[in-house]
Parts: structure tokens; C-alpha cells; sequence
């Protein structure tokens, strides 16, 4: 029997490295050598349970899982019923589609092991080709960066729109770029980490305020003028306020400010429940979008990624390898110690 090396969770805040068997394509299957995968916040939550809950007939327990589900990799083998694929192609991979269940979120393989199962492989489907002049790291920013496009896509913010990003995470940085490269005309950024912010003008963000030393109302409204709400009141100019952050400070923020039909748009998880103010939502006809995952853009961003990679690749703070993939995670959970991990699996 051959085995692979693969990581999994080991307990509250611990991973580790564990031989197991390498999957056997069947006939309409494809095994994926993975040559980089990210650590998503995802992984970071299950690391702060220590597993995952299994499911109810299992007794609900927390058990270990498999983690990694943003690989980038090379087929190094296809089933005789595979069309369109072969051995050697560079694939991204949709971690969702797939009948052993979700990738690396708690399904039978996870994408941060040395191969992967894909299971009825198919092209545009469950796996995407990039080019070879995309190196695999910058590849493996495919699935976060098509979270991030979601957003966007559902903001449906247009040339003339002035928008404000809350986080510059690799979600809020992802969006920035997303929303300039849809032509929109000013894109600012929020965060209270001032080399973030030095990231997202590095990326494209037109302008950048630090929410912790500066006043968010003053800014906004010197950077996108000044309206009002349905009651007359000033308000920034702001068209769309997109939440990257996760805090609820932000939902006070954008309802503090919102104009008459502003949109806030919802892609991060909410750590803590927020009390709403309905009264200021209702002030300012505030539209709330939220956005999920990516119904339709994981192989949509795919060639935009690769056409803009030196603008992605900024996104990535750290590449660590393999053999190194405990210190890997310890970053990922330490708070404003790495913003975006890769772990690369040589060659």
C-alpha cells in the first residue's frame, strides 16, 4: 500500500503530519499532486475547536479532520473514462463539489497532504488548467480570491461608485483589487494595521483610512463628498460599504454613516452577534447583501488571476514548506502575525 503524508487537526490549536494512504483514482477520477495550498481562516476555526463536530448519529463529538482547501497542484494520474485532463496539467481545484464531502472542511481528503483525490474529474467542473507561468503559490490564491469576486459580483457596484473595503485581510484585499479591475472609480480601504494598509494602496485601493487614529466619518466624507440620509442628515458620499472584517464595529460604522440607499455587503463571518441598529437602517434605506462562498466564480477568476499575478502575489506573506507546516499553522493563528500563509510542496 502506498501512503502520503497529510495534515491533520490534533486537538485545540495543534496539527500534525500523518502517513495515510494515497487515494487510487478510479475510473473517472484524477489524483492531484498538490504543489501549494493556502490556510484559510476555516482552518484556523476548526484548530480553535480541535477538530470538528461529527455528525449527530456519531454522537456530535469533536473528531479530527483533514485539513487544506485552497491547493493548487499537477495531475499525475486520470481514469480511462477522463476526458480532458491529464497527467501534467496545472489544476486549481473547487473544493465543494465533490461526493466524499467538502474538501479539507470535513470530508474524507484534505488538500494540505502531498496528493489528492478528485473525484469524477471533470474540466470547468471540479478542476481548472492554469498556465505554467503561474507559479503554483499565486494558483493556490484561486478559491479565496473567487470568495472575494463573489462579493463584488454581489455588490454589483458600477464605474461610478465610490466603495469602502472594512479589513485588509486577503478577502478585503482580494475585493479592492476585483473592484478596480472592474473599473470602479475609487475604492477605499479600512483597517487598524498599518502595513496592511500599506498593502492595499500597493494593490490598487485609491485611498486607505486607519479606523483606530482617524476620524472614519471626516475621511470618508473629504474622500467621496458629502450626502445625506433620508432625513436630510449629512452622510458621506459613500456608495457601498463592503464588511471584510468580521467585527461588529463595522456594521455601526457603515449604519452611522450610510447615505440615502447606501448597500453594506456581508462576506466575512461575524465573530460575535451584533445588536443592529434598525432605526439608523431604516434612516438610510440601507441595503444588506450577504455574500457566500461562489456559486459561480471559482474558474471565473481563474485567467484573471494568472493576467494580474504579480498583483496577487503582493497577497501572500508568508511561503512556508511542507516540512515546516506546524510553524505554518502557529502563524495562522497567531493574531497579526501573517496575513496570508501558502505551505509549498516541492517538486
Amino acid at each position: 500500500m502506498a501512503t502520503m503524508k497529510s495534515l491533520w487537526t490534533a486537538g485545540v490549536g495543534k496539527v500534525e503530519v500523518l502517513d495515510v494512504e494515497r487515494p487510487v483514482p478510479g475510473p473517472k477520477d484524477a489524483l492531484v499532486r498538490i504543489r501549494a495550498c493556502g490556510i484559510c481562516g476555516t482552518d484556523v476555526s476548526f484548530l480553535h475547536m480541535g477538530g470538528m463536530p461529527a455528525r449527530a448519529h456519531l454522537g456530535g463529538e469533536l473528531v479530527p479532520v483533514p485539513l487544506g482547501h485552497e491547493p493548487a497542484g499537477e495531475i499525475v494520474e486520470v481514469g480511462a473514462e477522463v476526458t480532458g485532463l491529464k497527467a501534467g496539467d496545472r489544476v486549481v481545484v473547487d473544493p465543494t463539489d465533490h461526493p466524499s464531502g467538502l474538501i479539507g472542511c470535513g470530508g474524507r481528503y484534505g488538500a494540505m497532504s502531498e496528493y489528492l483525490l478528485i473525484e469524477n474529474a471533470e474540466l470547468g467542473k471540479n478542476l481548472a488548467t492554469f498556465p505554467d507561468t503561474v507559479p503554483f503559490a499565486v494558483a493556490a490564491l484561486n478559491e479565496p480570491m473567487a470568495v472575494a469576486r463573489h462579493c463584488v459580483n454581489r455588490s454589483e457596484a458600477g464605474p461610478d461608485d465610490r466603495v469602502v473595503v472594512f479589513g485588509a485581510g486577503p478577502i478585503g484585499l482580494g475585493a479592492a483589487i476585483w473592484l478596480k479591475l472592474r473599473g470602479v472609480r475609487h475604492v477605499v480601504v479600512a483597517d487598524v494595521i498599518p502595513a496592511r494598509l500599506e498593502k492595499a494602496l500597493a494593490v490598487g485601493a485609491d485611498a486607505v483610512i486607519d479606523s483606530a487614529q482617524e476620524d472614519m466619518t471626516a475621511r470618508l466624507t473629504e474622500l467621496h463628498g458629502q450626502a445625506a440620509n433620508a432625513l436630510g442628515q449629512p452622510r458621506p458620499g459613500t456608495d457601498i460599504y463592503i464588511d471584510a472584517a468580521g467585527a461588529p464595529a463595522v456594521f455601526d460604522t457603515v449604519i452611522a454613516n450610510a447615505k440615502w440607499h447606501a448597500k453594506l455587503v456581508m462576506v466575512a463571518v461575524q465573530k460575535k452577534g451584533s445588536e443592529i441598529d434598525l432605526g439608523g437602517m431604516l434612516r438610510s434605506e440601507l441595503t444588506l447583501v450577504a455574500s457566500q462562498g461562489y456559486p459561480t466564480e471559482i474558474f471565473e477568476v481563474t485567467p484573471e488571476l494568472a493576467e494580474h499575478q504579480e498583483r496577487f502575489a503582493r497577497l501572500i506573506s508568508h511561503r512556508v514548506p511542507f516540512s515546516d507546516a506546524e510553524r505554518a499553522y502557529e502563524l495562522a493563528l497567531t493574531p497579526g502575525a501573517a496575513e496570508k500563509v501558502v505551505v509549498t510542496l516541492d517538486a
